[in-house]
């Protein structure tokens, strides 16, 4: 037997003979990205050396002028990835691993011109985390990175010194199939369109005009 027969042999309880209670009447197998924990880190760390590549334009005549620097793509590599579960907490783990975030910045060359350059910042992180037992569908640790620059110089050989302003989530997340309530599709409400009524004032006015007392 599939799952939909499955389904349908086993109504959801706010049904009375097939008819919905509320709205609510359906069971729908969504394939979703199950969160089973997740922390956050902010950070501000200053004198961070980053090593700058692909410039836009080429070639830019040094010295360069710092003009500012944020993270790009919001998605953190994570790498040297180590879990350790803990004997005292078993549903627990140590997790440490390198976490890096692209960053570019933006910059003036010594003629003026503004251009741009890409680079990485690497942190650690060393943080315990809820982990699910082994499963055939394996979990994931992913990272969220934004980060943002207010200050740097340009400190030559490819490298700008920085002050970086860092917010890391580390999340434990696993590709689920959930069995959830469903009230149906979602309605889609045609689109508001704007326009500018330059008549509007005009179409407003009464057809007659109204009468006046005597």
């Amino acid at each position: 037997m599939s799952f939909y027969n499955n389904f349908q042999s086993d109504r959801f309880p706010g049904c009375i003979n097939g008819n919905p209670m509320n709205g609510l009447c359906e069971k729908v197998c969504l394939q979703a990205q199950k969160v089973f924990d997740a922390c956050m880190r902010q950070t501000t760390e200053e004198n961070v050396a980053l090593t700058v590549n692909s410039y836009t334009p080429e070639n830019p005549t040094v010295p360069l002028t710092f003009l500012s620097a944020k993270s790009v793509g919001g998605t953190g590599t994570v790498t040297n990835l180590t879990v350790d579960r803990l004997e005292e907490r078993p549903k627990f783990a140590c997790i440490r691993a390198t976490v890096t975030a692209p960053i570019e910045v933006l910059y003036t060359d010594d003629n003026g011109t503004e251009g741009k350059a890409t680079g990485n910042i690497s942190v650690p992180v060393d943080v315990i985390l809820h982990v699910p037992e082994a499963s055939v569908i394996p979990y994931q640790i992913e990272a969220v990175v934004g980060a943002v620059c207010p200050e740097g110089t340009y400190s030559g050989t490819n490298t700008f010194t920085l002050t970086v302003c860092m917010t890391l989530i580390l999340k434990v997340t696993v590709q689920v199939e959930l069995l959830v309530p469903s009230y149906g599709y979602c309605p889609i409400p045609p689109c508001q369109e704007y326009n500018q009524e330059i008549c509007s004032t005009y179409f407003e006015l009464p057809l007659y005009p109204g009468c006046s007392p005597t």
